[in-house]
C-alpha cells in the first residue's frame, strides 16, 4: 500500500508529492495527460522552433516561492531568467510606468507626486518581505506565523478594496499599474482584499523579480518530477482518474483538480456546490518576426507588459467580463515576451509574445481584433511582425486543462472572502469530509499562481492525519 497517491501533475499536485517523498513516504502522481505541467507547459503552438507557454509564463510568485526556494529545482534543470525590468505599464503619451527592482526607479516613473507615497507603501514590508511571504502563503493556519506584527500590518493595508489604496495616489499613473497588478487575479477592482494582491505583486517583483524560467514554463514541473524520481517517487502520465477506485490502494489522496472533479471523483455530493467560478481570459500566442516595437522604451526591456491606459478602462473591462457577461470592446491586456531575456524560444533574430484579454466564463467569441488593436495603441506596426498567431477561447482552455472549469485559469473566482478563504469557508481548506482524501490545486490557498504552495501546505495536512494515525 502507497502512502499517498497524487491526481494530477501540476505545479501543485507535483509539490505535495515532493513534500512527502523527502519525510520518507511512498508516493505516486497520476496524470491524465501525455505530459507533466497543468498550467506550467511549454509547446511548438505555431511554427517549429517556436517555444510558447500556453498558460503560466512569468513567475513572480514561482521565484518568491517558499516552497521551490526549499528545494534543489536548479540542479534539476530550472534556471530563473531575469529581463531588465520585471514589468512595464506604458501609456498614449508615449511614456511608461514601470514595476523595478529598484523601488527607486518605480517611484521615479510614477512621476514626482506620487514618488514618496509609493516608497511609504512597500517600505514596511519589503525587508521583512521572506518571513511575509511565508506567513501571507501559508495561511490559513498551517503554521504559527514568523512574523505576527508584521503580517497583522499587512493585513490593515491589504484587506481594503482596491479604490481606497488608490486614494493615496494623485495622479493615474500610480493608479493604472496598481489596478493592472489587481487583475492578474481577474477580479473587479473593488472588491474586499484587492489592495492585498496588487501589494504582494509589487513587493514579489522588488524583492525577487518576475522572471521566465529558461526553456519555457515547462521547466518548473520538469525538474519538480526529476526530484521526485530522486527521492523515490513515480509518475504516470496518460492516466485518466475517473473514481477513486481506479487508483492503487493508498493511505491518502491528493488532488491537483477542481472542487467539482474532486467531488466527482471522490463521490462528495455537493460538498463544494457554493464554490464559484470566475471569468476567463482570451489568449494569443504569436510568432514574431523580430522584437515588439513599443513606443516607449521601457516595454522594450521588460518581461512583462501590461496594456491598459488608465485605472478606469481597466475597471471597465473587468467588469465587462466578470459583471456585465460580455466581452470588452478595449480589453484590459496582461502580456509577456520571454524571447527578451530567453533567445532559446525562438529562431535567431524572431520571438515569441503572448497577450491575453479577460472575457466571461465560456464565452466562445474572437477578440483577437481587439487584443492586436489594443497592442498596435502602444507599439505600432506590431501586426506587420505577426509570422503566426494561435488563439484560445475559454472552451479551448477548459479542454487543454480540465481545472480551468468554464476557461477559467484560476480554478475559482479570486474575489470576495473567496480570494482568501477557498474553496469552503473554514480553517482546514485542504481536507474533506473523507478523511483520506485531499485537495491541493488552486482552489485552496494561496489560491492561483506557479509556485506550489497550495501543494505544500496539503502536504502538511497529510502528513499530520498520517502521521497521527500511525
Amino acid at each position: 500500500m502507497l502512502d499517498t497517491c497524487v491526481v494530477g501533475a501540476g505545479p501543485n499536485g507535483l509539490t505535495a508529492a515532493v513534500e512527502l517523498a523527502r519525510r520518507g513516504m511512498s508516493v505516486a502522481v497520476f496524470e491524465a495527460r501525455d505530459t507533466v505541467g497543468g498550467g506550467a507547459r511549454t509547446e511548438e503552438l505555431t511554427l517549429p522552433g517556436f517555444r510558447h507557454d500556453p498558460c503560466s509564463a512569468a513567475h513572480a510568485l514561482g521565484v518568491n516561492s517558499p516552497a521551490f526556494n526549499a528545494m534543489p529545482l536548479d540542479r534539476y534543470g530550472l534556471e530563473w531568467l531575469h529581463a531588465p525590468l520585471p514589468m512595464a505599464h506604458p501609456f498614449p503619451d508615449g511614456t511608461a510606468a514601470v514595476l523595478s527592482r529598484s523601488v527607486a526607479e518605480t517611484a521615479a516613473s510614477l512621476g514626482p507626486r506620487d514618488a514618496v507615497a509609493y516608497r511609504r507603501l512597500v517600505a514596511p514590508f519589503l525587508p521583512r518581505w521572506e518571513r511575509l511571504a511565508r506567513d501571507f502563503m501559508a495561511l490559513p493556519l498551517t503554521s504559527l506565523p514568523r512574523d505576527p506584527v508584521t503580517l497583522a500590518r499587512f493585513g490593515l493595508a491589504g484587506l481594503p478594496p482596491y479604490p481606497w489604496l488608490a486614494r493615496r495616489f494623485r495622479d493615474d499613473r500610480a493608479r493604472a499599474l496598481l489596478a493592472g497588478l489587481v487583475a492578474h487575479v481577474i477580479a473587479p477592482l473593488g472588491g474586499f482584499a484587492t489592495s492585498a494582491v496588487a501589494l504582494v505583486f509589487a513587493l514579489a517583483a522588488h524583492a525577487g523579480g518576475w522572471p521566465v524560467a529558461r526553456g519555457g514554463s515547462q521547466a518548473i514541473p520538469d525538474a519538480l518530477t526529476r526530484y521526485l524520481a530522486d527521492l523515490g517517487g513515480e509518475v504516470h502520465t496518460d492516466f485518466e482518474v475517473k473514481r477513486l477506485d481506479d487508483l492503487p490502494p493508498a493511505r491518502s489522496y491528493i488532488f491537483d483538480t477542481s472542487p467539482d472533479a474532486l467531488a466527482r471523483i471522490a463521490d462528495l455530493g455537493r460538498y463544494y456546490a457554493r464554490y464559484r467560478y470566475g471569468a476567463s481570459v482570451f489568449k494569443i500566442d504569436y510568432a514574431l518576426d523580430g522584437p515588439v516595437p513599443w513606443t516607449a522604451e521601457a516595454p522594450r526591456r521588460a518581461g512583462t507588459v501590461q496594456i491598459g491606459p488608465g485605472s478606469g478602462d481597466i475597471a471597465t473591462a473587468l467588469l465587462d467580463a466578470s459583471r456585465r457577461g460580455h466581452a470588452p470592446e478595449a480589453p484590459f491586456l496582461i502580456t509577456t515576451q520571454p524571447s527578451v531575456v530567453d533567445p532559446s524560444r525562438a529562431p535567431e533574430g524572431k520571438h515569441v509574445f503572448w497577450a491575453y484579454g479577460h472575457v466571461p466564463p465560456g464565452w466562445r467569441g474572437d477578440l483577437t481584433d481587439a487584443v492586436e488593436r489594443q497592442v498596435e495603441r502602444f507599439a505600432p506596426g506590431f501586426r506587420d511582425l505577426v509570422l503566426a498567431r494561435a488563439t484560445a477561447g475559454p472552451p479551448e482552455l477548459a479542454a487543454r486543462n480540465a481545472n480551468y472549469v468554464g476557461g477559467d485559469i484560476a480554478c475559482g473566482a479570486a474575489d470576495g472572502i473567496q480570494l482568501l478563504l477557498r474553496p469552503k469557508v473554514t480553517l482546514f481548506p485542504y481536507a474533506t469530509p473523507r478523511p483520506a482524501v485531499f485537495l491541493c490545486s488552486s482552489a485552496t490557498p494561496p489560491g492561483p499562481g506557479v509556485h506550489g504552495m497550495s501543494g505544500h501546505n496539503a502536504a502538511k495536512a497529510v502528513w499530520r492525519r498520517l502521521r497521527a494515525t500511525g
